[in-house]
């Protein structure tokens, strides 16, 4: 469930400037920017509506109630910044790099005007994926995921994969990627098309500290990703810093992926 932007999140996050000198570098002294906010969400419909899991997808997206600016603590995506993470593939052992860049790009979907990220998955010093990522944010801080257009590379040649898809077209509908009040429990769908891509995420709450390559943070949020219909039995976790955005993934069930955040550039 990972490398293959988003969906795995894609885990891309920033923050303005001054939330990521409070949140972000080697020291981490875990200020009030990486608290985590784990109660009942206090504003706007929740997206355990919004997105159910369960019953006829078919969530209501209105342009009137998306906003130009994708500033989710959690999850912003601010143009001009790159994420850039290390880890290894399902087996465990070989190596990948994942670069995300945040364009000043956007892509009409449904009415609404999303946000192009730029996604390269390396093995060796090669690409072996390409994805584009489309996201929006509601008025209630929501971050969307609208689709995404992955090439991955066959006998030297990159193809279109089968997963990639644009809400609204071919019986695709975008999901939630990270709530705008993130409270333990909320369970949502980040991705809705059947047979390809059908992700869904749970809030587990506070994650406890960590260290990677970008810093130490003593506060993260931990969400849990499925696919039941896709890869049943696969479960990834995936940490969140405040003013930071994804810091770690990890399959715990199912395979040994694995990534961590290593840097952040402007």
């Amino acid at each position: 469930m990972m490398w293959n932007a988003n969906k795995r999140g894609l885990g891309v996050a920033a923050v303005v400037a001054t939330a990521l000198l409070a949140g972000c570098g080697s020291s981490g002294s875990g200020t009030a920017a990486s608290s985590v906010d784990t109660t009942t969400a206090s504003a706007g419909p929740s997206p355990s509506a919004l997105a159910p899991i369960n019953g006829k997808y078919a969530p209501s997206i209105d342009p009137a109630n998306f906003v130009s600016r994708i500033d989710n603590p959690y999850f912003a995506l601010l143009p001009g910044t790159g994420f850039h993470y290390a880890g290894v593939a399902e087996d465990g052992t070989t190596k990948q790099i994942d670069n995300e860049f945040v364009t000043r790009k956007s892509k009409r979907i449904m009415g609404v005007r999303a946000t192009v990220i730029r996604d390269t998955v390396s093995q060796h010093g090669h690409p072996v994926e390409r994805t584009f990522d489309w996201y929006a944010q509601d008025r209630w801080g929501n971050v969307w995921y609208m689709g995404e257009g992955t090439s991955e590379l066959h006998h030297g040649h990159f193809t279109k994969a089968s997963d990639s898809w644009v809400g609204g077209s071919g019986g695709a509908q975008p999901g939630i990627i990270m709530p705008g009040h993130p409270a333990r429990g909320q369970h949502y769908r980040q991705e809705y098309y059947p047979g390809h891509a059908m992700d869904q995420a749970r809030i587990l709450g506070a994650g406890g500290p960590i260290t990677v390559p970008n810093g130490s943070y003593r506060r993260t949020l931990m969400t849990d990703e499925t696919a039941p219909t896709i890869d049943p039995g696969v479960h990834e976790h995936k940490l969140y810093v405040k003013g930071v955005g994804d810091v770690k993934e990890q399959t715990v069930t199912g395979n040994h992926e694995e990534i961590h955040l290593v840097s952040v550039t402007h």
